[in-house]
């Protein structure tokens, strides 16, 4: 099976970011993944619908919104109309979780939900049919450029097996220290989608370094 790779612009230069997402195309990028932080739920601030809006008109690579927000569903509207094509909601900050997710999917766009590395898989359990993607966050969310923690590829495992069981068609989308040493084990875990900041834009081309990941982690 060929992995899907998701390059997180959290790490390009923003300085020229448009260039950044145009080398995101020319390799072949399956999607456009966009870290919003809100200097709340995780301590760094980052994207706002602003800048989704300003880049959307560069690429047709679909554009993967992962809301790390206390809040997110005051922005998901904005996040939409600026071009998103996924949004991505944390379970930990929604009491309603499956309302949120059908929302999300009502708007016509896909609807995902992350859970970070202490989070248990069983929160998912009466929504696993109402998701187009889970998110597992293999670092704590907020910082670009940190480990990959081994604990998750059991986690990764096990949702695999929760989805067979359920008949859920979601795929399963791995963020956190992903390089080319990991990303073959954390395929083989059961991954589909491989989000990656540091690896691709600390190269010296970002286009060469998407096909090498896909390459090296496709089962």
């Amino acid at each position: 099976m060929v992995i899907k790779i998701a390059p997180s612009i959290l790490a390009a230069d923003f300085t020229r970011l448009g260039e950044e997402v145009s080398l995101l195309e020319k390799g072949g990028a399956d999607m456009v993944h966009i870290d919003v932080m809100d200097g709340h739920y995780v301590p760094n601030l980052s994207f706002g619908p602003m800048v989704v809006k300003a880049i959307r008109p560069l690429t047709n690579i679909p554009f993967d919104v992962h809301l790390m927000m206390d809040n997110p569903m005051e922005f998901v509207d904005e996040f939409i109309e600026a071009g998103a094509d996924s949004i991505t909601v944390h379970a930990e900050v929604l009491p309603h979780l499956h309302r949120s997710l059908t929302y999300i999917k009502n708007k016509g766009i896909q609807a995902a939900v992350a859970l970070n590395p202490s989070t248990p898989l069983c929160v998912l359990d009466y929504v696993l049919q109402d998701v187009d993607m889970i998110l597992l966050m293999s670092v704590n969310p907020g910082f670009g450029g940190q480990e990959f923690i081994p604990g998750m590829l059991q986690k990764i495992s096990e949702l695999k097996e929760r989805l067979f069981k359920a008949n859920s068609n979601a795929i399963i989308q791995v963020d956190g220290g992903i390089s080319l040493k990991n990303i073959r084990q954390v395929t083989e875990a059961g991954a589909d989608c491989l989000v990656a900041g540091s690896s691709v834009f600390s190269t010296s081309d970002p286009a060469a370094m998407i096909r090498l990941l896909r390459d090296a982690g496709s089962k």
